[in-house]
């Protein structure tokens, strides 16, 4: 009966869904294109090798779609008669993995949660197994799964505190749906905690596929191709920046660079998380009466410029690389920060603002132990970009803590795949 509503529910919404669309579409026109896959229907099946059977992994948006990146390489490894079926929901997700993976995978948008949907896209693909990235539960599409028996696993799962109250509300189609996957991999153990009270039955602590991804060799050489270009000057990244954090750095920023005492010379690269967004911020940057450049004129920074615009898509690691500290974007104000961990594998000493629930754990360990510092908001920001920009010493034990950290949490892939395996047999 919890289910039944819900599809009605998920039903009388759709037309809502298709003004959302549009309305997305005024900032961000890529959610104008592929329409038919949201609600059910996809490219000719003559585009596909019947012979080859597919593996099935959803990964949300950008982040999960990164975090997939080992795991991509291991079922390439012991699948390698596989094709692999990418699903997304944004489209910045699936341009990511355009970026990250190219021709060597399919990609299309999962369908809204509708049963019917669900049923055509199991019957069009036909997936062998089915892997979901992180905490996306759609009842319908495990209950299709579950139906045409088709194993599907929720693998580097992870529920902050408040997602789980959120789950907590609908308690019956909470738990049929976790109940009705195939394997559940957390990250943690208190991920694996909140998902057992909401009613799964076994769930396994996996560790985080994100400590398993390595920087790209491409990518470290062209950070330092950044830096040359930069010059002599020290480098601060503000990375996966939100919005309404740039209004809030930015000034704060300007001030310092104002202030008797402030490194004067001191380099800000900005980098948004959304490429919507990188006309917007820059418009912000110039409305500071800040020296801007942008990433995409391929330039040497001009030793006046205060502020360069990282408007790139999948250059994350180079920035790292080129920065002499990070900020951790989406921290600074209540979106539960992005990712610290590719930071600390490029051993960057990293910043990281009060708001940390999506990597609660990694966060709390950081700090601990040396390889971050908590800010309390902007202007104590910048006060330990200052200090850090002037401590060479403290720069490199806090890499090197960064480093061990990172190298501390490696193997939640192979825990990951052992579960797959468990799961398909």
């Amino acid at each position: 009966m919890a289910r039944f509503l819900y599809s009605l529910a998920t039903f009388a919404l759709l037309p809502w869904a298709a003004l959302h669309l549009l309305w997305r579409a005024r900032r961000q026109p890529e959610y104008l294109r592929h329409w038919a896959e949201r609600f059910g229907f996809f490219p000719a099946a003559d585009k596909l090798d019947p012979a080859r059977p597919t593996i099935w992994l959803h990964a949300v948006s950008v982040g999960e779609t990164r975090a997939a990146q080992p795991l991509v390489a291991a079922l390439r490894e012991r699948y390698p008669a596989h094709r692999i079926l990418f699903t997304h929901m944004t489209p910045t997700g699936r341009a990511t993995s355009e970026a990250l993976f190219g021709g060597s995978v399919e990609r299309i948008y999962l369908p809204y949660d509708t049963p019917w949907a669900m049923r055509g896209f199991l019957r069009h693909y036909r997936p062998e197994f089915g892997l979901i990235m992180e905490t996306e539960l759609w009842p319908n599409l495990i209950a299709a799964c579950r139906k045409a028996q088709v194993p599907l696993s929720l693998v580097n799962a992870r529920l902050s505190e408040r997602s789980a109250q959120g789950y907590a509300a609908f308690p019956a189609l909470v738990r049929e749906a976790l109940q009705g996957l195939a394997a559940i991999g957390a990250q943690s153990a208190t991920d694996a905690a909140r998902l057992t009270a909401l009613g799964a039955r076994s769930v396994t602590v996996t560790g985080n596929i994100k400590f398993d991804i390595e920087a790209p060799a491409a990518q470290l050489e062209l950070g330092r191709e950044l830096r040359t270009r930069c010059g002599e000057r020290p480098v601060w990244l503000a990375a996966s920046t939100r919005e309404g954090e740039e209004a809030l750095i930015l000034p704060a920023w300007k001030d310092a660079l104002q202030r008797v005492g402030a490194d004067a010379t001191a380099l800000l690269l900005m980098v948004p998380r959304h490429p919507q967004r990188f006309d917007e911020v820059a418009r912000l940057v110039t409305g500071q009466s800040l020296a801007l450049q942008r990433r995409s004129e391929n330039a040497a920074v001009e030793a006046t410029t205060a502020v360069l615009l990282g408007d790139s898509m999948g250059e994350m690691f180079a920035f790292y690389a080129a920065a002499d500290v990070a900020f951790i974007g989406g921290s600074l104000l209540d979106f539960g920060s992005q990712n610290l961990i590719e930071a600390a594998a490029c051993g960057t000493p990293i910043l990281i603002g009060p708001s940390t629930r999506n990597f609660a754990e990694a966060a709390r360990e950081a700090v601990a132990c040396g390889a971050a510092l908590a800010i309390r908001d902007a202007d104590d920001l910048v006060a330990r970009i200052t200090a850090l920009l002037s401590d060479a010493e403290r720069r490199q034990r806090m890499g090197e803590a960064g480093h061990a950290f990172a190298g501390r949490h490696r193997g939640a892939t192979a825990r990951t795949m052992e579960l797959i395996s468990q799961a398909v047999r």
